[in-house]
């Protein structure tokens, strides 16, 4: 398997909703690696996607030690965060908003046979799997449930008076600004080669906007600090493959819509 950076690895396990990683670059289709300029874009994106998931990893442990030790410098005992608070509504509504990210990442491996393409997907199936699995491990440590019927999404984000500032309004059929629709993801499931590719990077550049938003919203109204600088690691990283998306696109002749 070869990572986003050109390095080699192993193929990675069985994702929670699909089988192993893409194959490696010298795949059935023979693609040839990407010209120095794209690689130097990978090697960044790639750098960013390594960085956010090893912070993760250590924001899981401090989360944990913030739950529960308390406030060695005070004396005080930390509460976990409340039903409706910011921190529980980013950790429900981003495990959601990550879930679709795997999905399609999925979807286009099996609709395309071009290895930036499938690498990226690969490293963002692999990226939101892991902090998906953090975000609900840290509900279950806090004691608090996956969904909460009567809690509309992005609500979290009225308390601070940012909903629908940065985020935008949800399109007709997504349930989140940024995420795709059921035909939006019918039709990736039908394209194929270079069409699959151009609508996997205009929905998931789409997507990533709206993660981006949410994100800085968790950045800013979140009390838990390893919940803040997960979040932050989020914007940093997808805002790289943003700009990794849009050259992508650009050298298959599209750009992002809107």
């Amino acid at each position: 398997m070869t990572g986003s950076d050109g390095s080699s690895r192993p193929d990675g396990p069985d994702g929670p909703d699909g089988p192993d990683g893409p194959d490696g670059p010298d795949g059935p289709d023979g693609a040839s690696r990407p010209d120095s300029r794209s690689h130097r874009t990978y090697w960044v994106a790639g750098s960013a996607v390594a960085l956010a998931l090893l912070f993760a990893v250590g924001a899981t442990v401090t989360a944990a030690s913030d739950s529960g030790g308390g406030d060695r410098a005070s004396g005080t005992s930390s509460r976990a965060p409340g039903l409706y608070s910011p921190d529980a509504g980013f950790a429900r509504d981003m495990a959601v908003h990550h879930q679709q990210a795997v999905e399609m990442s999925f979807i286009v491996r099996d609709r395309t046979q071009d290895e930036p393409v499938r690498s990226l997907a690969y490293d963002i199936a692999n990226t939101q799997a892991n902090q998906r699995g953090m975000l609900l491990g840290w509900l279950d440590l806090w004691g608090l449930p996956k969904v909460v019927a009567d809690e509309p999404p992005m609500s979290w984000m009225e308390s601070g008076g940012h909903q629908g500032h940065d985020m935008g309004a949800a399109k007709p059929g997504a349930l989140m600004p940024g995420m795709a629709t059921k035909e939006e993801l019918a039709g990736l499931g039908s394209a194929d080669g270079r069409d699959a590719e151009v609508l996997y990077l205009q929905l998931m550049t789409d997507h990533h906007k709206g993660g981006v938003a949410m994100a800085q919203g968790c950045a800013r109204q979140c009390a838990t600090p390893a919940e803040r600088a997960l979040a932050q690691g989020m914007v940093e990283a997808q805002q790289s493959e943003l700009t990794l998306m849009a050259d992508m696109l650009k050298q298959r002749g599209a750009a992002p819509r809107g």
